[in-house]
């Protein structure tokens, strides 16, 4: 049976209650918390204290804490929020975050793609009822940007850029006038509550495929979500991720922290187009995200579990990698070999043990 994935708001529940408690000072109107417990939620603390009562909160979040506290200060002022960045770089993680913290639901959601049409960002109709009764609110469908507004919360849209221009800009009214006209039914529109906010995110890979208006642009304040900076940080991230997706999987292999740094370090090096020891790397066209590092680490873990004699998954590794770099350029695969004969080469030459285990492996990228 596959195992849905928790909402932010119903995974982290004892949190955010607890966090209502922890600061019960002023915030914005129809906030769940307040923003300095926002924050708190997003970037974790180790210990907070409501009378005897102490609890850790979890770190969710990755990065800057400054990036967090400006996207809190732009929703606190009724501005639209745009987080901007590499695929893979945890925008919609916390999109969903900031959501679920500020106005207690993460599912007022749209998934925007080539396909989707004003109807989802605005209203549509209950046909059956529309020809029996004619247009009349029973038979007008929000979509959840009109929920959102109406019930005064965070409404969320992905990979905005992805949708025509003309069903982006159906979003210039809502954040400039916070409210949809129904010109079907006479002297009717839907006014914003307070509480409501807007959150999109976009890939700037993306960029060109479907530009934004200026107009629309005027009415986000953008946030560029970078990649970890810290390679400690990342390999953390990526075994606790791995850690977490093992137990959802209900299987019990330990995870091999030695391996994640091996792969890591791999990314970064591809990623950045030079390696930790400053010696040049072709960069692949492919994004190498923290997200398919934990992708590529659980694959390798389950594999350890389910197949004897698999090197502690070094064996692996090579063959994981060029799926996850071969994606849209077949040059990428050439690329891929050339790290493999320059730096893991050089680093086998150098006697690590790993680096020559990876290298009695090269066979694998053929």
């Amino acid at each position: 049976m596959a195992h849905q994935i928790e909402l932010a708001e119903d995974r982290w529940a004892d949190e955010l209650e607890f966090l209502q408690r922890w600061d019960p000072g002023a915030r914005p109107p129809g906030w769940l918390l307040t923003p300095r417990a926002v924050v708190e939620f997003i970037m974790g603390h180790p210990e907070l204290r409501v009378g005897e009562t102490k609890l850790s909160i979890s770190q969710k979040y990755v990065g800057d804490r400054a990036l967090i506290e400006r996207c809190v200060v732009t929703l606190a002022g009724s501005r639209g929020l745009m987080l901007v960045g590499e695929p893979g770089t945890a925008k919609s993680m916390l999109s969903e975050l900031l959501a679920a913290a500020t106005s207690g639901t993460s599912t007022l959601v749209v998934q925007g793609t080539a396909g989707t049409t004003e109807d989802q960002l605005r209203y549509g109709w209950n046909y059956a009822m529309l020809l029996n009764e004619g247009p009349t609110l029973d038979a007008l469908v929000p979509s959840p940007v009109m929920t959102a507004m109406s019930n005064g919360q965070i409404a969320r849209v992905e990979e905005v850029t992805r949708c025509l221009p003309e069903v982006q800009d159906s979003l210039v009214s809502v954040l400039s006038e916070r409210r949809i006209a129904v010109p079907e039914l006479e002297n009717t529109s839907i006014a914003a509550n307070e509480g409501f906010g807007l959150i999109a995110t976009a890939n700037l890979r993306d960029r060109g495929v479907s530009e934004m208006s200026a107009a629309l642009k005027r009415r986000f304040n953008f946030e560029t979500v970078h990649p970890i900076a810290d390679p400690d940080a990342e390999v953390a991230l990526v075994v606790s991720q791995t850690r977490r997706a093992l137990e959802v999987a209900k299987v019990d292999t330990p995870v091999d922290e030695a391996l994640v740094d091996t792969l890591v370090t791999v990314f970064r090096d591809l990623r950045s187009g030079v390696s930790r020891e400053g010696w040049p790397v072709e960069k692949p066209t492919t994004v190498l995200s923290t997200a398919e590092a934990v992708s590529v680490s659980t694959s390798l873990a389950l594999a350890s579990a389910y197949f004897s004699g698999r090197e502690g998954g070094l064996r692996d590794l090579a063959g994981h990698l060029m799926g996850v770099v071969c994606k849209d350029d077949p040059a990428d695969a050439d690329r891929l070999r050339g790290y493999w004969d320059a730096v893991v080469h050089r680093r086998a030459e150098d006697g690590a043990k790993t680096w020559r285990t990876l290298w009695s492996h090269r066979t694998e990228l053929m």
